[in-house]
Parts: C-alpha cells; sequence; structure tokens
C-alpha cells in the first residue's frame, strides 16, 4: 500500500530557504508530525483499506482519499481539546468514511479494533509518551 502519511516535507522548508515560487514557508508542529505519522501507521496496517486502496475500491483517487481519511481522524482529534473523545463516535467516522469514500462497508471487527488502537495512540500523544 503506498504511504497516506500526508505528511512530506518540501526540501524549501527543511532548507528555510523557500523557493521563488512557494514564498509561503508552514511552520510544522514537530507533535503534530508525529501524531499524524502514528494516525497513518495505525491506518497502514489495516487489511480492510489496505484492500480497498489497492482495489481501488475508491476510485483512481483511491490512495487520496486514504490520505484525506488520516487528515479527517488527525482533525477529528483536535477539535475543541476540551470535549471528551469516544471510540464509538471514532468507528462511526471510520464506518462512514469507508461507506462514502470506498463504498465499502466493513463488518469484521477491524473498525473497533482501528478506533481503539487510535485511541491509544492518541492518549499517549496527550501524556507525552510518544
Amino acid at each position: 500500500m503506498e504511504s497516506i502519511s500526508g505528511g512530506r516535507v518540501s526540501s524549501s522548508t527543511i532548507n528555510n530557504t523557500p523557493s521563488t515560487a512557494d514564498q509561503k514557508v508552514a511552520v510544522v508542529d514537530p507533535i503534530s508530525l508525529d501524531f499524524r505519522k502514528a494516525i497513518s501507521s495505525v491506518l497502514s496496517r489495516w487489511n480492510g483499506l489496505e484492500m480497498a486502496v489497492q482495489n481501488q475500491w475508491g476510485g483512481r483517487d483511491s490512495t487520496h482519499k486514504a490520505q484525506q481519511l488520516s487528515a479527517d481522524i488527525q482533525s477529528w482529534f483536535s477539535q475543541s481539546k476540551a470535549a471528551p473523545r469516544y471510540v464509538e463516535d471514532l468507528e462511526n467516522l471510520l464506518h462512514e468514511r469507508m461507506i462514502l469514500s470506498f463504498n465499502t462497508d466493513i463488518e469484521d471487527g477491524s473498525i473497533e479494533e482501528v478506533a481503539e488502537q487510535l485511541m491509544i495512540v492518541h492518549e499517549e500523544y496527550l501524556h507525552g509518551n510518544h
């Protein structure tokens, strides 16, 4: 499966000298980048998503849809940090995205497993155990 991290840093960002075409250099929060990579790592081990991408169940842009799923998960965790997060809500997000993006209804229990893994990863990052 292709990488779904979406956390690439351009050479102009690394050198701190933006190219003339890209005068804006984004400041990347290393914790956010690490958390994004951790989310991508969990998703890359999910057989259901891997099959959906490899078989292009989401069309030719299946890889992009998997990257978007990763970004959506990070966004879900970062919204209103004071609000509690429930694994059932994350399961619903994963289930909905798999149906809408890949026309795939996964009923093997893996959505619940992936949601639990993502919750654990998030908790580790909240407590600095990454």
